[in-house]
């Protein structure tokens, strides 16, 4: 993983900085810069959201960054504004933002600039060869007035989740025949330990020893051996007493559909059928450093979908961890087998919630497009909590419903369920087969990033491919988690459905 942005606080710019932003309001932009209008209109200039004006000034420039109207300016007009500023001064080496002018409190604001500039400053450059370095900027500072102390410690967390929402990305962008459950499983563990994590590695044995045999039944047409990553965040002084919760990804490393072959079309930008497992892993690593109170398991299934001869063959029936006997109508459908096995593993931890991260079906993009997760629940308090903290973490989340009804299109003659619906619906009854490994005793929350995992474009902090959505959500989530001196966040009998 490249050398990720340099962030820290000052009380002034510094003179090393070549490239200086300031933020301003689209209504006071006049007021505030001194700026004629009529000169800001020929420079095509206004203050709208996420846009810039460089103004050099021999070797420097200094760059307005507009934050919209000042009554509608919040977090992710900042965010936007960050991010086209620092794809604006990607040829400048360092750079500065001053907050000065800005409504809201510095420490804050510190923590939103820094953690936004590192994910835009981001970019994927393993697989280059050629001699042209991709410019972007080393050194940020972030310049504010006050005691610095209180900046630093603001900033340090920021960068920490970027950091990791980095790292995910990498993961996604990394080619499926590079990144095999083997190799994956390693480059996670290490990083994890690094962190702080105590990182298991299960591998073809001990995945058959834990009986996981929707793994089993995917890996069979694979040359690659599957894994199972578990990690564990236990908060120190943790006790009995102390919440926990489970976290589950799909770690498909490459998808071809199996026998059930996807078209070449479709099997493009199959690399990032494990951002789900990214997320998770992305999100474990970060708890450490922002002393997280509560204990956290993750479980991550590894293995690539492929069509070798002894592949799983529509028709064929499985037994899965819990027991359930599963009819394969669809070997494209893969993704809940594997996750129902980890599922199962994390209701046997009886943990106080499940969130599992997935991307999962292509029904979900038609329904939601591709900037947008679904977001299902067996518990209508834990979904608002989930969602809320999506919301505080600016990536977007639309709940949808699971439908007992729609259950029935799962019934099989031959087994106890099938894996695959009608052709509509589709994410619906996929929410409703995983729900059926979690019941209705643990609240869980099953997130679809099937849209958003992968970008066709830059957009905002996100850049083209791999894009580490879920992170920030789960770090959302699990660093608010209410103590145990307050009350549950959930209410386990409050059905969703």
């Amino acid at each position: 993983m490249p050398d990720l942005l340099a962030v820290k606080a000052s009380s002034s710019m510094p003179a090393g900085a070549t490239a200086a932003g300031e933020f301003v309001y689209s209504d006071t932009l006049t007021k505030t810069t001194g700026i004629k209008k009529a000169v800001a209109e020929r420079n095509n200039f206004s203050g709208a959201v996420g846009s810039i004006w460089l103004r050099a000034d021999g070797d420097k420039s200094h760059v307005l960054i507009g934050l919209g109207p000042s009554e509608s300016a919040g977090t992710a007009e900042i965010t936007s504004g960050v991010a086209a500023f620092v794809r604006g001064v990607s040829k400048h080496r360092r750079a500065g933002i001053t907050l000065a002018g800005v409504d809201g409190d510095p420490v804050e604001l510190a923590g939103v600039v820094a953690e936004a500039a590192v994910l835009a400053n981001y970019s994927f450059d393993d697989y280059r060869t050629d001699d042209e370095e991709v410019p972007k900027l080393s050194a940020l500072t972030v310049v504010a007035d006050g005691s610095l102390p209180p900046l630093r410690a603001a900033i340090a967390p920021a960068v920490a989740v970027a950091a990791e929402v980095c790292f995910a990305r990498d993961l996604v962008n990394t080619p499926g025949g590079d990144l095999t459950p083997a190799k994956y499983a390693d480059m996670a563990a290490e990083r994890a330990r690094e962190a702080g994590l105590v990182a298991e590695i299960f591998d073809e044995a001990g995945v058959a020893e834990l009986e996981l045999g929707g793994v089993l039944a995917v890996n069979k047409g694979s040359v690659h051996p599957p894994r199972l990553l578990k990690l564990t965040h236990t908060p120190e002084g943790a006790d009995d007493d102390t919440p926990t919760v489970a976290l589950v990804g799909k770690g498909i490393t490459f998808d071809s559909g199996g026998l059930s072959l996807k078209t070449p079309e479709g099997m493009i930008g199959m690399k990032m059928d494990m951002g789900g497992s990214a997320a998770v892993i992305g999100a474990m690593c970060a708890l450490p450093a922002l002393d997280v109170d509560v204990k956290v398991i993750s479980f991550t299934p590894m293995t690539d979908n492929m069509t070798g001869g002894d592949a799983q063959r529509p028709g064929d029936i499985y037994t899965a961890k819990d027991g359930t006997t599963v009819e394969v109508l669809n070997t494209d459908a893969e993704g809940r087998l594997i996750l129902a096995d980890a599922l199962s593993l994390a209701v046997e931890d009886e943990p106080d919630a499940i969130v599992d991260l997935a991307t999962l079906t292509g029904a979900c993009v038609v329904a939601l497009g591709d900037k947008i997760a679904g977001l299902m629940s067996n518990n209508d308090d834990f979904r608002d909590q989930v969602q809320a903290s999506a919301k505080a973490a600016g990536e977007r989340m639309w709940p949808l419903p699971l439908p007992e009804d729609y259950a029935k299109q799962l019934k099989s003659d031959v087994a106890d369920v099938k894996n695959i619906g009608t052709r509509f619906g589709g994410t619906l009854t996929a929410g409703l087969f995983l729900k059926r490994f979690v019941g209705d005793d643990i609240p869980w929350a099953h997130i679809d990033i099937a849209g958003p995992a992968f970008a066709s474009e830059v957009v905002g902090v996100s850049p083209k491919g791999g894009t580490g959505f879920g992170v920030r959500t789960l770090v959302e989530l699990l660093k608010t988690w209410p103590s145990e001196d307050e009350d549950d966040p959930v209410d386990s009998d409050n059905s969703g459905d």
